[in-house]
């Protein structure tokens, strides 16, 4: 602990974030970063890009990504918001609206990012435990709250919440804003966005990292009604004005604009989960329902600690959360490409043998 930090930053329990690795012989699927690059439109944009005009600032408003984006989702460009990262547009969010004496609301096995920034905006937060399946009830977040926050699907869970649920949730908390965290909506389940008409207290969130394969270039965005997007422009003009940079919005509006390369990547995806959660089960473990480009699945009989440890050692990086309890023996595993889960099982199976 440095003498020179503030109270705050003494407190502060920071995020950890998923090993990170320059070796070219690792298999990696522990960060549910895609196995496949970027569109070759995304590329050739950015390659564009470099050049004379590197030297000059981008446009504060983002407005040719923003309406790039508004016309996918089929919303005004009033109705998007932008940033770097979803995580970037997640903390703005919990800056403009999550700021009451009431406890902010989310599941206690999430997204562990959330408590982070609880942490550091000083928000008072209560955890609501997932039911004995792993999933949410949105039942019991009928209690008095300063706003709620449910990624869908949940991670690292990997399970579909459901827009019938997402919509009695909304009805049942109008006065204050509910965010749908959809990092991983493209890969099986229905979005919120459908439902932002009708609630005007509705904010999804979005990430370029994963469905399009852009996670070097740190962007996301957030959809909502305008009054909710202004609240988001106003702390971010008062942080940084300037936040998606020029090569990054070139790459996400060709990106976005991609749409067949798009469905070809989620098509191999949901492929390549499926072999994967065929082989899994064949080998004893219990996989949960996925709608992501992840599985969360324990073994029967082997520690999950040691099926992480034998694993490393040849080489294959999974993510291993031992807190909470509930998840101690449960791994999560991304789906790779059909040669990635073709190793895994390859390598469990030698590893089960012994």
């Amino acid at each position: 602990m440095s003498r020179f930090w503030s109270d705050l930053v003494s407190r502060l329990n920071p995020y950890v974030p998923g090993e990170q690795t320059e070796s070219k012989s690792v298999t990696k699927l522990n960060t549910n970063e895609s196995p496949f690059g970027p569109s070759e439109r995304v590329i050739e944009a950015i390659s564009k890009c470099v050049g004379e005009d590197l030297r000059l600032y981008p446009d504060p408003r983002s407005l040719a990504l923003r309406d790039a984006i508004a016309t996918v989702e089929g919303v005004s460009n009033s109705n998007v918001f932008v940033g770097n990262g979803s995580d970037e547009v997640l903390a703005h969010t919990f800056q403009a609206f999550f700021n009451s004496n009431k406890p902010i609301l989310f599941p206690d096995i999430t997204y562990s990012f959330y408590p982070s920034y609880c942490r550091l905006f000083d928000l008072s937060y209560e955890q609501i435990p997932l039911n004995d399946n792993f999933v949410i009830n949105v039942d019991s977040y009928s209690k008095e709250n300063g706003g709620v926050i449910l990624p869908n699907p949940n991670a690292p869970t990997g399970i579909d919440l459901g827009l019938a649920a997402i919509r009695k949730l909304l009805e049942n908390q109008s006065k204050q804003v509910v965010v749908i965290d959809e990092a991983y909506v493209d890969f099986g389940a229905q979005s919120a966005a459908k439902l932002l008409g009708e609630f005007p207290n509705l904010l999804v969130t979005r990430s370029f990292s994963k469905s399009y394969a852009l996670a070097g270039l740190r962007v996301g965005y957030a959809l909502g009604q305008a009054e909710l997007i202004e609240g988001l422009h106003r702390v971010k003009d008062s942080f940084n004005s300037y936040p998606v940079d020029r090569l990054a919005t070139a790459g996400a509006i060709a990106a976005v604009q991609d749409r067949d390369y798009l469905d070809v990547v989620r098509r191999k995806i949901a492929s390549n989960r499926e072999q994967l959660i065929s082989g899994l089960t064949a080998l004893d473990f219990l996989v949960l329902p996925s709608a992501t480009n992840f599985v969360f699945a324990r073994h029967e009989t082997i520690s999950a600690t040691t099926l992480n440890q034998e694993l490393r050692k040849v080489d294959i990086l999974v993510r291993h959360f031992t807190r909470p309890v509930r998840i101690e023996q449960f791994l999560r595993i991304t789906v790779g490409t059909e040669a990635m889960v073709h190793k895994l099982l390859k390598s469990l199976k030698l590893i089960l043998r012994h």
